[in-house]
């Protein structure tokens, strides 16, 4: 019997990775999000581990045990979880993205703004060419979901390239 549960954006995370993957392990979840969702939503990874259990005792998911070997638990999708990731995606998302950022913290309450900006340049130029990069070996075929939200990531990276660029300091108002 399936036990009610209210489904978190946690669950939904969880729902979606199993959708692309078909099956995982929490460890597997946890590398897909490290390499995915975690660019742009975070998490306690203690989360991605107590999740599929919780969404199981609900009927969205499935548990089995690897017969031999280490015995971990893999979960899959079941129809009730994969109709409860239909019905969020088709909810309308009116809420803005919310933006946390440290430096950004820092920035409004007076961080020097040349030192901070020297050290975020640089981090976002890293992450920007890391995005590019991913953009670059996009393959021909596959869901376009993942690659429009890296699209979008990709925007906001050059953007926030140009402000601190533009606040970083002598070294770049001279090149």
């Amino acid at each position: 019997m399936n036990r009610e549960i209210e489904l978190t954006h946690t669950s939904h995370i969880v729902l979606g990775l199993l959708s692309m993957s078909g099956e995982a392990t929490p460890y597997d979840l946890k590398q897909m999000v490290a390499g995915t969702v975690g660019h742009f939503w975070s998490l306690p990874h203690s989360q991605l581990y107590a999740e599929p259990a919780r969404l199981a005792q609900g009927g969205y998911v499935t548990e089995t045990r690897e017969p031999d070997g280490r015995r971990r638990k893999l979960y899959s999708l079941t129809e009730r979880g994969r109709d409860a990731l239909e019905v969020w995606l088709g909810v309308l998302t009116p809420e803005p993205y919310m933006l946390r950022d440290l430096a950004l913290l820092k920035l409004f309450f007076g961080a020097n703004i040349k030192t901070l900006a020297e050290v975020q340049l640089e981090t976002h130029r890293q992450k920007l060419s890391e995005y590019e990069a991913l953009l670059a070996a996009r393959p021909d075929q596959g869901p376009a979901g993942p690659w429009l939200a890296l699209e979008l990531g990709t925007r906001h990276e050059r953007e926030t390239v140009d402000f601190w660029a533009a606040h970083a300091g002598s070294r770049e108002e001279e090149s």
